[in-house]
């Protein structure tokens, strides 16, 4: 027979977590009900992320350019959260560690120069 008293420690965090996640999320919504924070009129439900009303339907496709450069973005800028430690503790390190970054690099810019000839940085 198996003992399942050994989950109920971890039952016990499940039932916690999502207690805590659920009154995180439905509290503010039920003080803001209740406090009268909850008044929508014509201005407050309009467009506020680009400042004017969207011209077509939002469920339309993005072009693919959008998603190549936010892709582009994210590895170069990966690239500083690895730039940064290596920076603090590179002289502990030698001279593997400077190697390593130097061909690491070496090969972000190639990737760069690589995006750079195929366009994907130009808009049109």
């Amino acid at each position: 027979m198996v003992d399942l008293s050994q989950y109920l420690p971890i039952l016990l965090f499940l039932g916690v977590a999502l207690a805590l996640s659920g009154t995180f999320v439905f509290l503010p919504m039920l003080v803001g009900r209740l406090t009268g924070a909850h008044k929508p009129y014509p201005e407050k439900l309009t467009e506020y992320e680009c400042g004017f009303p969207a011209f077509e339907d939002p469920r339309s496709q993005f072009d693919v350019r959008f998603y190549l450069v936010a892709i582009l973005f994210i590895i170069f800028d990966l690239e500083a959260a690895f730039l940064y430690p290596w920076a603090v503790s590179v002289f502990g390190l030698g001279w593997t560690a400077w190697i390593s970054m130097m061909v690491f690099i070496g090969e972000l810019v190639l990737g760069l120069v690589y995006a750079w000839k195929k366009g994907a940085l130009d808009w049109e």
